[in-house]
C-alpha cells in the first residue's frame, strides 16, 4: 500500500484521508441512506427513479446541518439505475458523478468505494404481489450485480421484502450468492445448472430483520444481503446485528404528535373542545390497552406504500386495516395536517371518525422510524407513498455499523500489517483511532 497523500490546505481530501463512503440505487426517500449516515457513512451518491423522492433527498441535503458532507460532495441523481454510470466507460470521460470528482480531485475508481446499498424494488417479491421473480421487469437484481462488477466495492448490502427468501425463490437467491461468491447455480434464463467464479465476495449473510426488533413500532420484516470482498474479509468476522431494544408501541410512539393534532381543537372550547377530548381519550385507551395486553406490544402492521397505478393513500389490505383499528386508529386513508384540513374541512374525517383518527404523513414516518426532522417532497399521497415503502432508518443503521466495523478493522489490520500507526483523519482526535482499535476487537481482529 502507497503512503497515504495529504492533499494542500484548502485542496480536496485524498482518499486515504476520506471518510467510509458509499452508493445508494433505489434510495427512496432516504431511509436507508438516514441508517447507514448514522452509521457513519458518506454518501458519494443517492439515485432514485421517483422525482418527488429524489427532492426529498436534495432538500434535507441542503437545509440539514448534519448532512453537510453530503450538501459539498453527494449527487442526488433523479434517474433510472439501469442508466446510472458512476465511473467513466471505455472512452468516455464523463461520469454521473460530479460531486465525487470533487472529493477525491478525479473520478471516482474501480475499488475505491466503500460500501454499495440499494433497497431494489420489491414486487418481484412481494407477498401481495404476483410474485413473478426474476421474470419481472422490476427486478433490479441483475442491474445491482453490474453495478458491484463496475464499482467493485469493499461491501454490498441488498434490502429486499421477506418474500425473496421464500421456498419458490431459493433457486434465484442461490444464483445471486453464485453471482457474488461463486459457486454452482442455475442460470435464471436457461435453467441450467453450471459454475459462476463470482466477483470476489463472500455473502456473510441473507436472512430476515425485524424492524421491532430495532425500536420500530411496526412488524416490518425485511431480508438484508450482506457481502463483503473476500480480500477486506480476510480473516474477520461480520456479525449480524441482533436485537437492540424492546418492541416500542404506537401509543408511545405517538402520544405527543396524536395531542398536539387534537389541542387546536380542544383550545377553542365548547362542543368541539368536547368532541376532541373523547376522540383523544378513545384512542389513547386503544392504544394503551393495545400496547399492555397485546402479545405483540402494540406495534403497528406493516406500513404499505403502494403504487402510482394503484389509487391514493391508505393503510394497507382488510386485514392491516383490521389491526390499526384495535390500535384506535383508521386505516382508510391519510390525514391531511392541521392547515390543509381547515382549509379542505376533512377534520371530521381526520380526526373525528368513528374508527379513530387516520394518521398524518409525519405519524406514519414515525411508525417507520424517520428522526422528526426529516421532511418529503410533493402532495399527500406522493408524500405517504416515499414513507410507506422505506426501509426503516435504525434497521439500516444497525446493519450498516456491522459493515463499518469490519471495514474500519481491516483499514486498522492493514496499517499493522504495514507497520505505520492508523492516521488520524481530518475532524476526527485520538478518540476515533481507539474507536477503530474497538471496531476491530468487534470484528475478531
Amino acid at each position: 500500500m502507497s503512503v497515504p497523500h495529504r492533499a494542500p490546505e484548502g485542496g480536496p481530501e485524498s482518499p486515504d484521508d476520506r471518510e467510509l463512503t458509499s452508493i445508494e440505487i433505489c434510495a427512496g426517500a432516504g431511509g436507508q441512506a438516514i441508517g447507514l449516515h448514522q452509521a457513519g457513512f458518506k454518501h458519494l451518491a443517492l439515485v432514485e427513479i421517483d422525482h418527488h423522492a429524489a427532492e426529498t433527498l436534495r432538500e434535507n441535503i441542503r437545509l440539514l446541518e448534519e448532512w453537510s458532507w453530503e450538501r459539498e460532495y453527494c449527487d442526488v441523481l433523479s434517474a433510472d439505475v439501469n442508466d446510472f454510470r458512476p465511473i467513466p466507460g471505455e472512452g468516455a470521460s464523463q461520469a454521473d458523478l460530479k460531486k465525487a470528482a470533487k472529493f477525491f480531485g478525479r473520478p471516482l475508481r474501480r475499488g475505491e468505494l466503500d460500501l454499495l446499498a440499494g433497497g431494489v424494488p420489491c414486487p418481484p417479491f412481494s407477498h401481495a404481489g404476483k410474485q413473478l421473480g426474476k421474470d419481472d421487469e422490476r427486478d433490479l437484481f441483475p442491474r445491482m450485480l453490474e453495478l458491484v462488477d463496475e464499482l467493485h466495492p469493499r461491501a454490498v448490502m441488498i434490502e429486499n421484502v421477506r418474500g425473496i427468501k421464500d421456498a419458490k425463490f431459493k433457486e434465484y437467491c442461490r444464483y445471486i450468492e453464485a453471482c457474488l461468491q461463486g459457486g454452482w447455480a442455475q442460470r435464471p434464463e436457461t435453467g441450467i445448472e453450471e459454475e459462476f467464479k463470482g466477483l470476489g465476495y463472500e455473502v456473510c449473510e441473507w436472512d430476515v430483520l425485524e424492524a421491532s426488533d430495532f425500536g420500530v413500532p411496526q412488524l416490518r420484516p425485511r431480508a438484508v444481503l450482506v457481502a463483503i470482498r473476500k480480500d477486506i474479509l480476510g480473516d474477520l468476522k461480520f456479525v449480524w446485528p441482533t436485537a437492540t431494544r424492546a418492541p416500542k408501541s404506537v401509543f408511545a410512539a405517538l402520544d405527543k404528535s396524536m395531542e398536539a393534532r387534537y389541542k387546536p381543537y380542544i383550545s377553542v372550547g365548547g362542543d368541539v373542545a368536547e368532541l376532541a377530548k373523547r376522540c383523544l381519550a378513545k384512542w389513547r385507551d386503544l392504544a394503551s390497552a393495545a400496547a399492555d395486553v397485546k402479545k405483540d406490544g402494540g406495534i403497528a402492521p406493516t406500513l404499505v406504500g403502494g403504487s402510482k397505478k394503484h389509487g391514493g393513500a391508505d393503510l394497507g389490505p382488510s386485514r392491516a386495516k383490521a389491526a390499526w383499528k384495535n390500535l384506535g386508529v383508521s386505516g382508510m386513508g391519510v390525514a391531511n395536517g392541521y392547515e390543509e384540513g381547515k382549509r379542505k374541512n376533512t377534520q371530521g374525517r381526520d380526526l373525528f371518525g368513528d374508527d379513530g383518527p387516520m394518521l398524518t404523513v409525519e405519524q406514519a414516518a414515525i411508525i417507520q422510524g424517520f428522526p422528526d426532522n426529516w421532511t418529503f417532497a410533493g402532495g399527500k399521497t406522493a408524500q405517504y407513498r416515499q414513507v410507506g415503502n422505506a426501509f426503516p432508518p435504525p434497521v439500516a443503521q444497525a446493519v450498516g455499523e456491522a459493515i463499518a466495523d469490519v471495514l474500519r478493522a481491516a483499514r486498522v489490520r492493514e496499517a499493522a500489517v504495514e507497520g505505520r500507526v492508523p492516521e488520524v483523519l481530518p475532524g476526527q482526535g485520538s478518540a476515533a483511532v481507539a474507536d477503530s482499535v474497538d471496531n476491530c476487537q468487534r470484528a475478531g481482529v
